[in-house]
């Protein structure tokens, strides 16, 4: 009996589906593609419980006869390229010819189109890889392929599916890509006969983007525009100090191609190196153009990864582009508003007051915190309108006496619920003697070995880290109320996410109202949070809850999460610190289980010793006295 064989083409149709189609949303990815190169204008995508049971897409495009709808089934059938060499001047999304076919191999696929001048189309029922049907019917121009019964003839497949939530956020994301790339088609998507998003033909990028992200999502984005000899980047990029705490509206598209690039997304990344602090992504809507023979879109069975012929000099481009941009936008004659919220890395560098017209230096005006000291509510001027300046939060987290209510709060009884205390210290407070402050944020001390370096911002955090996770695990988080709500709007993705996990963020100080669609209040929020950082917070959260870090599944890892999320945010450094207040922070630091790394994993300070010393001073051939 011979031992190889020929493969049928409908297992091999299956095998080539497990490249093509991982997941629900590949196949809206396939058919959103065809739609585009077909000329659609109008694009409407349904699906019902994550794609599982049902998948639509609809277009008005140019559409097929009869012979090519069927030929359209056959493996590597394509209207995209003839020769090999045609890969070197792509301008279509598909080229290979093994999507439909695939698709049909491993679903009931019902395909209708109709081309113009003809007065009737097409329609072809494939179940399982097998023809059922092929007849006239009646339908405008253009394409319709309706896929249900995901993975009904390899019902192992289906093991390796999410849950409906999570196979419908990539659904969303997917849409939303192709959206963003071509702003001049209208889309429609649907999920469970519910309007997800419905965006007309817009003229600009910012248009489509405020369309599906939200306006308030658009107020830090400017334009921005670069070229060079072979290459072209234009795109909306977040200003300094807008960032978030996930990749996810970090977006990158290759010659209108969304794809995940690592030497753009680094660029990128290493472009706000100045401009946001570590751990924090920018904003970025942009598009890449360079020569088509450049680039090789095939290296990926998905296309999802592309590979340039020559890196080193896309990533330059693209990183002096965006420094150009960001430069420009921190001149004061640009006459742009830095970002709201906006975190400075650099806390001794003074920050332009541009409403006043006069220099601030970060931190004036406000009282430094101490260890025990919770930090300063201050009020936030602006659209948002957290109310007038106040005085400083008790350790229990009421209003000081004789004060108004700090950030335009009102005192409740959650301000009264005391703060449980660090538990009892583990590690002896070693015997240093304070030298000095270097650069606002390293305080030095003598030891008996040698000297210390202390980071004081790591040395909160790993404080308050510990002091909010105890808060959570007691159930007793201090809050306060707003006398003027924060308004949020959000995505389709964060608002489903708010509205999934809001008990959630009930229980650890947060209320939360749905104001309309897509658009949310913070009503009240943690006695530890300012009110200008409600907003940021809330969205670095809602990020933490789709990349997972913050699931349903262990609710003590959920609230560890959090709580480093939050001790971030909780730190305010004063600008200058004394003996006492660093010598009460080290009494903090050694009294909690972890005193060596923040919560992040960052140690809290370096211990320079006596033969370290020798040896960068002397070469190890003295001894320190």
């Amino acid at each position: 009996m011979a031992k190889v064989r020929i493969l049928t083409d409908r297992v091999a149709n299956q095998i080539a589906a497990g490249e093509v189609i991982e997941r629900p949303a590949a196949v809206i990815k396939e058919l959103v593609e065809n739609a585009l190169d077909a000329g659609a204008s109008r694009i409407e995508v349904e699906f019902r419980h994550g794609g599982r049971s049902l998948m639509r897409v609809e277009d008005n495009g140019q559409g097929m006869s009869r012979d090519d709808a069927l030929l359209a089934l056959e493996r590597h059938a394509t209207s995209k390229i003839q020769e090999a060499s045609d890969l070197d001047h792509l301008i279509s999304y598909g080229f290979r010819g093994e999507a439909l076919p695939s698709i049909a191999s491993v679903t009931r696929f019902l395909l209708q189109t109709r081309e113009e001048g003809s007065d009737l189309g097409s329609e072809i029922l494939v179940n399982g890889g097998k023809f059922v049907h092929v007849r006239d019917c009646g339908r405008p121009v253009g394409t319709r392929v309706e896929v249900t019964h995901l993975f009904n003839s390899v019902p192992a497949r289906r093991k390796f599916l999410k849950t409906d939530q999570t196979e419908a956020a990539h659904i969303v994301h997917c849409v939303r890509l192709y959206a963003l790339a071509c702003p001049r088609v209208a889309f429609t998507l649907i999920e469970d006969g519910r309007v997800v998003f419905r965006s007309p033909e817009c003229l600009t990028l910012a248009e489509r983007v405020a369309e599906i992200f939200g306006r308030q999502l658009t107020e830090p984005l400017v334009a921005l525009e670069a070229s060079e000899p072979g290459f072209r980047l234009s795109g909306l990029i977040g200003r300094p100090g807008a960032g978030r705490a996930t990749r996810h509206e970090m977006i990158v598209y290759v010659n209108g191609r969304p794809v995940d690039s690592r030497t753009l997304n680094y660029a990128l990344i290493e472009s706000y190196h100045e401009s946001l602090p570590k751990g924090r992504y920018p904003l970025a809507f942009v598009f890449f153009e360079c020569d088509p023979a450049a680039v090789d879109v095939n290296i990926h069975p998905a296309k999802r990864e592309v590979r340039f012929r020559s890196e080193a000099p896309v990533r330059s481009f693209v990183i002096r582009a965006v420094l150009q941009r960001l430069r420009e936008l921190s001149r004061p004659e640009s006459g742009i508003m830095p970002a709201q919220g906006q975190e400075d890395a650099n806390a001794g560098t003074p920050m332009p007051d541009w409403g006043a017209g006069r220099w601030l230096q970060p931190g004036s005006g406000t009282i430094g915190m101490g260890v025990d000291q919770p930090p300063v509510n201050r009020g936030a001027e602006g659209s948002a309108g957290r109310g007038m300046a106040g005085g400083p939060v008790s350790e229990q987290g009421s209003v000081s006496a004789g004060m108004p209510p700090a950030g335009g709060r009102i005192a409740g009884a959650a301000d009264r619920v005391p703060v449980p205390a660090v538990r009892p210290p583990e590690f002896t407070v070693p015997a240093w003697r304070f030298v000095g402050l270097a650069h606002g944020n390293f305080a030095l001390f003598e030891t008996l070995a040698g000297l210390v370096l202390l980071d004081r911002r790591a040395a909160h955090e790993r404080v308050w880290f510990e002091r909010l996770r105890e808060q959570f695990r007691a159930g007793a988080v201090p809050s306060q109320r707003l006398l003027l709500p924060v308004p949020v709007e959000l995505d389709t993705i964060g608002s489903a996410l708010l509205l999934d996990r809001r008990d959630f963020l009930h229980g650890h100080g947060f209320e939360i109202a749905e104001f309309g669609r897509h658009f949310f209040r913070i009503e009240s929020i943690p006695a530890w949070m300012e009110p200008a950082d409600a907003e940021p917070f809330l969205r670095d959260v809602l990020g933490a809850f789709r990349d997972g870090a913050i699931s349903d599944r262990d609710a003590e890892l959920d609230r560890d999460e959090l709580a480093r999320l939050a001790a971030a945010k909780a730190v305010r450094l004063p600008e200058t610190a004394g003996e006492r207040e660093l010598m009460a922070l080290l009494s903090q630091l050694f009294a909690t289980r972890n005193p060596l790394t923040n919560p992040a994993g960052r140690p809290t300070y370096i211990e320079l010793n006596h033969s370290e010393l020798a040896r960068r001073f002397q070469g190890g051939q003295a001894a320190v006295r």
